[in-house]
Order: structure tokens, then C-alpha cells, then sequence
């Protein structure tokens, strides 16, 4: 394989997967803030719930 070849083939994998991986990586990070806030909302309901058994 020539050396043009190779930088060709390099280019296309790029801007054939590089895009794809950019919006997972953007995405994954969105959803990460909403995970934690899903998280802290199920801690803050598992707390109310065993404070209303303790009654």
C-alpha cells in the first residue's frame, strides 16, 4: 500500500466514524447530567419513604 493510499484510507475512517463517536461522546455527557439528577431524586424518594414507614 502506497503512502497516499494510507493517508486516504486514514481520512475516510475519520470523517466516516470520526462524526458518529463525536455525538455519542455529546450525548453520553447530556445524559450523564440527567442521570445524576434521576439518582439523587430516587435517594431523596427512598429517604421520604422510610421516614413515612418510621411513622
Amino acid at each position: 500500500m502506497e503512502d497516499s493510499q494510507l493517508i486516504t484510507l486514514i481520512t475516510n475512517s475519520i470523517s466516516n466514524f470520526g462524526f458518529p463517536i463525536v455525538i455519542t461522546v455529546y450525548l453520553l455527557y447530556r445524559f450523564e447530567k440527567r442521570i445524576d439528577a434521576l439518582n439523587s431524586s430516587i435517594i431523596e424518594l427512598l429517604q421520604a419513604i422510610k421516614e413515612e414507614v418510621r411513622k
